[in-house]
């Protein structure tokens, strides 16, 4: 099992998410791109909050926490799609992107083409805020036009009735839906999660 885990924006928890996926499937644990934060990656967190089997190298560290295509200019670096390789295992793989699908790795490709490269199943993590149906429709829509798999729709956090009515309406039958509750990011809560994860089909 191989999956990617992206997001309807920045800051709606994919790391936390991520992690109690790599619990639940005790799966190894890739970022392709870190964009600032060196001193403590998002590697760093799974490794501390998760039994991983590994954490494979990023293919990218980048020291500016900003956008991955203005982090490497600053550093008169070129993001290419060609330099990410799926690493190899024998372990299921999460792989976790950065910000959402349009988060721009160089003027001409985006998060979503990497997904696309990469040739593997989504993840798509959605928190409750006004405009997240807007941005979770979108995003599915881009999905969907690229033909990339939406795997599992990820409801982080509580959601209103309509909101996530709303939602789940909007995926295909073959998504499958992982709600995850408000938790304070620690191993100890990481695993309970993990214990009572549940996954769902409409």
């Amino acid at each position: 099992m191989k999956l990617f885990i992206t997001g309807i924006g920045t800051e709606i928890g994919k790391t936390v998410c991520s992690a109690i996926l790599v619990q639940y499937f005790k799966a190894d644990y890739w970022k392709p791109i870190q964009s600032g934060d060196l001193h403590y990656t998002d590697s760093k967190k799974i490794e501390t909050w998760t039994d991983t089997p590994a954490c494979h190298p990023e293919t990218y560290r980048l020291q500016l926490a900003a956008s991955p295509h203005q982090s490497a200019r600053e550093e008169n670096i070129q993001i290419n799609l060609d330099d990410f390789q799926l690493p190899e295992t024998q372990n299921s793989l999460i792989v976790e992107g950065a910000g959402g699908l349009m988060v721009p790795l160089s003027d001409h490709t985006f998060m979503i083409d990497l997904i696309e490269n990469l040739n593997i199943p989504t993840a798509l993590v959605v928190r409750n805020y006004l405009g997240c149906i807007n941005h979770t429709l979108l995003s599915i829509m881009a999905l969907q036009q690229k033909n990339i798999k939406l795997e599992y729709l990820i409801l982080n956090g509580n959601f209103p009735e309509d909101t996530e009515r709303v939602l789940c309406s909007f995926i295909e039958k073959e998504t499958k839906i992982i709600r995850i509750p408000e938790i304070s990011p620690d191993k100890e809560n990481i695993t309970a999660t993990a214990k009572q994860l549940t996954i769902t089909k409409l």
